[in-house]
């Protein structure tokens, strides 16, 4: 989906947990290059390069990505979009570079998550998917980062893009303004929900209180849209939306 000039919202849909989940990678893009910002569950590398060309885009543009953070449905499609493309290059914030790189395990998947994994999976998921699925929680997707971003660094290709470091989801999230058509990548610093936007879930979340504090930042920003990797696209008066949870 086509949201500005330069701006691609990706809509890709993945089974989680015995129901489809939706999720919003986005592409930024100019005349020289394409950036995807986060690449979804392990496996979705196809669904990856079908939305892309459904924009208009060929995926042999790609020359950059940037992740939002290490959270598996962001980093999930990473080794297999390296591997079909090996010159693609990855940026990231540099609290999150150990664990994207796989030299530490990822900070939401403790001993207790992966001994619970039997008992929140729906009980009609087969076994086998159940052993994939804890097998990826054991060894999660990895990949080099090869650059690390800073708070308030600016890009200067596509546009323009400002990094905005908002940590509490995890310590080292971060969201994009894209300057030219002030729209905000949030990553999951916010999502939408029924048309809305709101703070993080509490429950997938490692600093809450970290995360509305992040949302400060946010308000420095003249913001037309917003899109959220959990909700999609948010056109509704953001800069007043975000400056209640901020204030909250």
């Amino acid at each position: 989906m086509r949201v500005a000039d330069g701006v691609d919202m990706l809509e890709i849909s993945a089974p989680v947990l015995g129901k489809m989940d939706l999720i919003y990678p986005t592409v930024i893009w100019d005349e020289e290059t394409a950036i995807l910002v986060d690449t979804g569950y392990p496996g979705q590398l196809p669904k990856l390069r079908e939305g892309m060309e459904k924009a208009g885009l060929s995926p042999d543009r790609l020359k950059q990505i940037i992740l939002t953070h290490q959270d598996l449905d962001h980093i999930g499609s990473l080794p297999d979009i390296l591997h079909q493309s090996p010159r693609v290059k990855v940026w990231a914030h540099p609290l999150e570079k150990p664990y994207i790189q796989g030299e530490k395990q990822l900070l939401k998947i403790t001993p207790e998550v992966l001994a619970r994994v039997d008992s929140t999976l729906p009980a009609e998921v087969p076994r086998e998917w159940r052993q994939a699925f804890k097998a990826i929680l054991e060894n999660p997707p990895k990949g080099e980062v090869d650059r690390t971003l800073e708070d308030g660094e600016e890009l200067p290709c596509c546009g323009g893009i400002t990094v905005i470091h908002t940590p509490g989801h995890t310590p080292g999230h971060i969201s994009l303004y894209h300057q030219r058509s002030k729209t905000l990548i949030a990553g999951d610093a916010l999502v939408l929900r029924a048309g809305r936007l709101a703070p993080p879930d509490p429950h997938q979340t490692l600093d809450m209180d970290l995360a509305i504090q992040s949302l400060q930042k946010l308000t420095q920003y003249e913001i037309e849209r917003v899109i959220c990797y959990h909700g999609g696209l948010c056109r509704e008066d953001p800069n007043r939306q975000i400056a209640k949870w901020a204030g909250s």
